[in-house]
């Protein structure tokens, strides 16, 4: 039998995908699952901060503007996955893959540039975050046990390392085809972190007596500062909600019948609706509870109140989260490496060759040292720009300058007209566009003041 007969053998047998690789065993529960653990991360502690400085009218609009612009997004991009028909057409595996067949391989380098800092910066971000609970934890145990008064002051170089000491391990995992565990876990803490958030700001609302904060949101000193921090926000949000830069590796693990593209809009609606009750709950509550002195990550100002161990328990939740939250943003990078050098130097052992290790008490599994060194290292990387730049807001509005415009907007907007052959100057093509221009105006006003925000603080 030929190599030919043999593939339609296995494909028709079960075995296989139209494409010869391994069946594909995703739903739209393992995708929901994967695109909140992508969406709900760090993103969500800042909205709160986010809403004060918008105030209680600019606030909410700018979530439900974002948490559309994100749906819309989606769409097109879902109508990416396979070319030239969205049904039957050859798949696209990645972003970069879907960029380069409908609009070459000039374009495929500037979105795979972009693509790998967002990805990678999000990591560090990761990072960064998880160091902010874990100091939390301390500060909420210790003023529980030494009174409010106590000089509770920690730093977060050890946490940030220990983290990545974690990450060094979890890299073992071999693809995102293997972390559907990993994204059910990680979407369980995060709605459970989000809803204490929600129910301690409720709970401080009730306590105050009264909601804090105005229509116009914080009072600043100058008119610039203002407009800083309004900028700010808005990198902020845009932050918070696309998913873009993961979304055909999240649809590429999805099973068919029924099409790819169909079940990820269902999933993307569903993670959509979900994510926008608890960043409006979250977000409104918190700056609710504190009003101008809402704080940069929501849980930590819990940190002085009781019940401590309410507080200890969001901030578990919150590093569980983002371990598996960093490894969803991490996979999509090592598997260009790996395919990449895999490529380059087909006949390299140390590349291509797994040798099997056994340590004591646990149970025999595969290694490849090109990949232990290489998702090693980078793990050691985004650990050490997190010690040097730990700078929360500012660094989640910078993120949310690089890759809500180009990413989540630009790009699945110009494939789209490809892809269905829109003609220039018709009236989809003009809405459209105008939506592209008025996502790429929040892109630059949120990358200014987020970067403006890291000056600040960096001279500070």
């Amino acid at each position: 039998m030929d190599v030919k007969n043999s593939l339609q053998l296995t494909t028709t047998s079960g075995a296989y995908d139209d494409d010869g690789r391994p069946k594909r065993t995703g739903n739209l529960k393992s995708a929901v699952a994967h695109i909140i653990t992508a969406v709900i991360g760090s993103g969500v502690l800042s909205l709160a901060w986010s809403v004060a400085q918008l105030g209680w009218i600019g606030g909410p609009i700018a979530l439900l503007c974002c948490a559309i612009a994100t749906y819309v997004s989606s769409c097109l991009l879902a109508d990416c996955y396979r070319n030239p028909d969205s049904v039957t057409g050859k798949r696209n595996y990645s972003f970069m893959d879907a960029v380069r067949v409908n609009l070459g391989e000039k374009r495929t380098y500037a979105v795979g540039f972009l693509q790998i800092v967002s990805l990678y910066v999000t990591c560090i971000a990761y990072v960064i975050t998880t160091a902010t609970s874990m100091r939390a934890i301390m500060r909420s145990n210790c003023y529980h046990e030494e009174g409010h008064n106590a000089p509770c002051k920690y730093g977060g170089n050890v946490y940030m390392m220990l983290f990545g000491l974690v990450q060094v391990v979890m890299s073992f995992i071999p693809d995102l085809h293997s972390m559907v565990w990993v994204s059910v876990v990680a979407t369980i803490m995060s709605f459970a972190y989000s809803s204490i958030g929600l129910g301690l700001g409720l709970a401080t609302v009730i306590k105050n007596g009264r909601f804090m904060g105005s229509m116009t949101g914080v009072q600043t000193a100058t008119v610039a500062d203002k407009i800083w921090l309004i900028f700010q926000a808005l990198g902020d949000i845009s932050f918070s909600y696309p998913y873009s830069m993961l979304f055909l590796e999240i649809q590429d693990t999805l099973e068919s019948p029924p099409a790819e593209n169909k079940t990820m809009k269902k999933a993307s609606m569903m993670s959509i609706l979900i994510t926008t009750f608890f960043y409006l709950c979250c977000g409104g509550f918190g700056y609710a509870a504190f009003g101008d002195a809402t704080p940069g990550n929501l849980l930590t100002g819990f940190g002085f109140y009781e019940p401590f161990w309410l507080i200890d328990f969001a901030n578990v939740c919150i590093i569980i989260h983002l371990v598996g939250g960093y490894q969803i943003y991490s996979q999509p990078i090592y598997s260009t490496i790996d395919r990449w050098c895999s490529k380059k130097f087909p006949k390299s052992g140390f590349v291509n060759d797994f040798r099997k290790v056994k340590l004591p008490l646990l149970p025999a599994f595969k290694i490849n040292l090109f990949r232990f060194c290489c998702r090693t290292s980078y793990v050691i990387s985004t650990t050490g720009l997190a010690i040097l730049f730990p700078y929360f807001n500012q660094i989640l509005g910078v993120l949310g300058g690089i890759n809500f415009w180009p990413l989540a907007i630009y790009f699945p907007v110009e494939m789209y007209f490809v892809q269905k052959k829109i003609e220039a100057w018709s009236t989809q093509w003009i809405v459209l566009r105008l939506f592209s221009f008025a996502c790429f105006l929040v892109t630059v006003m949120g990358f200014i003041g987020s970067f403006e925000g890291i000056i600040r603080a960096k001279l500070s």
